[in-house]
Order: C-alpha cells, then sequence, then structure tokens
C-alpha cells in the first residue's frame, strides 16, 4: 500500500500541509513579561511593512504638498509655518516633470524609428532566421494532421493574397 504522506501530486502536498502537529513552546521569563512571545514565523511581512509606509508616507505627502500650494499665507502662519518653498515651484515641478515624461516617450519613439529598417529595405524580407514553409504534406487523415512548425510566409504570397484577389 502506498504510503499516504509520499509526495506525487500537489493536492498530497496541500493535505500535508494540514495534517500538521500542533507544536507547545515554553517561554523564557524575559519573554513572558515582555507580553510578544511572537516568533520569526509570524507577524507581517517587511513587504507589507514597507507598503503600508510607503502608501501612508504618500498620502501625507500629497495633503502637505495640496496645503502648501492651496492655503493662503495668512492662515500657514496663523497655525505656525512660516517656512516653507516658494509657490513658484508648486506650478514648476509638476510642469517639468510632464515635459520630462512627453520628451522621453518622444526620444523612445525616435529611437524605435531609426533603428528600425525602411520598408524598401531588403533586411525585412529575409535575415539568417528566416525559415520557408515545409512544402511536404504528410498523408494522414485531415483530424489528425501536426501542427505545422514556425516558419516565415514570402513576400511575394503575402503580395499575392493581399492585392491580387480582390473581389
Amino acid at each position: 500500500m502506498e504510503d499516504p504522506y509520499s509526495v506525487s501530486s500537489p493536492r498530497r502536498i496541500l493535505s500535508m500541509s494540514k495534517k500538521r502537529r500542533a507544536t507547545i513552546s515554553f517561554l523564557a521569563a524575559d519573554e513572558r513579561t515582555s507580553g510578544f512571545g511572537v516568533s520569526g514565523e509570524h507577524g507581517p511581512k517587511p513587504s507589507e511593512v514597507y507598503g503600508f509606509v510607503g502608501s501612508i508616507t504618500t498620502v501625507i505627502t500629497t495633503v502637505m504638498f495640496l496645503v502648501w500650494a492651496y492655503v493662503p499665507e495668512d492662515w500657514l502662519h496663523s497655525i505656525g509655518i512660516s517656512y516653507y518653498p516658494s509657490r513658484h515651484w508648486a506650478l514648476t515641478v509638476p510642469a517639468y516633470f510632464m515635459v520630462t515624461v512627453v520628451l522621453a516617450l518622444g526620444f523612445y519613439i525616435g529611437l524605435n524609428f531609426m533603428s528600425t529598417p525602411s520598408p524598401t529595405s531588403l533586411n525585412i524580407m529575409s535575415d539568417e532566421f528566416s525559415r520557408e514553409p515545409l512544402s511536404s504534406v504528410p498523408s494522414v487523415d485531415v483530424d489528425e494532421q501536426p501542427i505545422e512548425s514556425i516558419s516565415d510566409i514570402g513576400i511575394n504570397k503575402i503580395n499575392y493574397l493581399m492585392f491580387n484577389n480582390v473581389n
């Protein structure tokens, strides 16, 4: 008979994880007084903590930016905030950021156009990796034909299919 704990399928792996035995641990005196008997297995993962702290920091920073940008100076002085950057930067930094993004996209598209051969180039018709489709047709049933391997279709056949079969 097969061992019930032998691993041969994902379902058995999951069932093994459910059959773990409970372990009893006795805390030392210094661990009992702290009130935290948490081992390394429990608690939040570092990535979860970083994500939480990052999201809270983003919200706080956004609120601070909006208060700095839109609240009148008299109100800021009344609550004790007297040193802050010029309001000029509230418009300048987002404008610089948007221009940088647009220029980066334009530069990326331009590099792609520069590295692509022209439509009249012979390099786009064939290269060292081009393969013609196999012309041998196996003599088997239509339902049992194997899938053809990946190959390139010649430009002559493409032109014929696109431009000569117009009804």
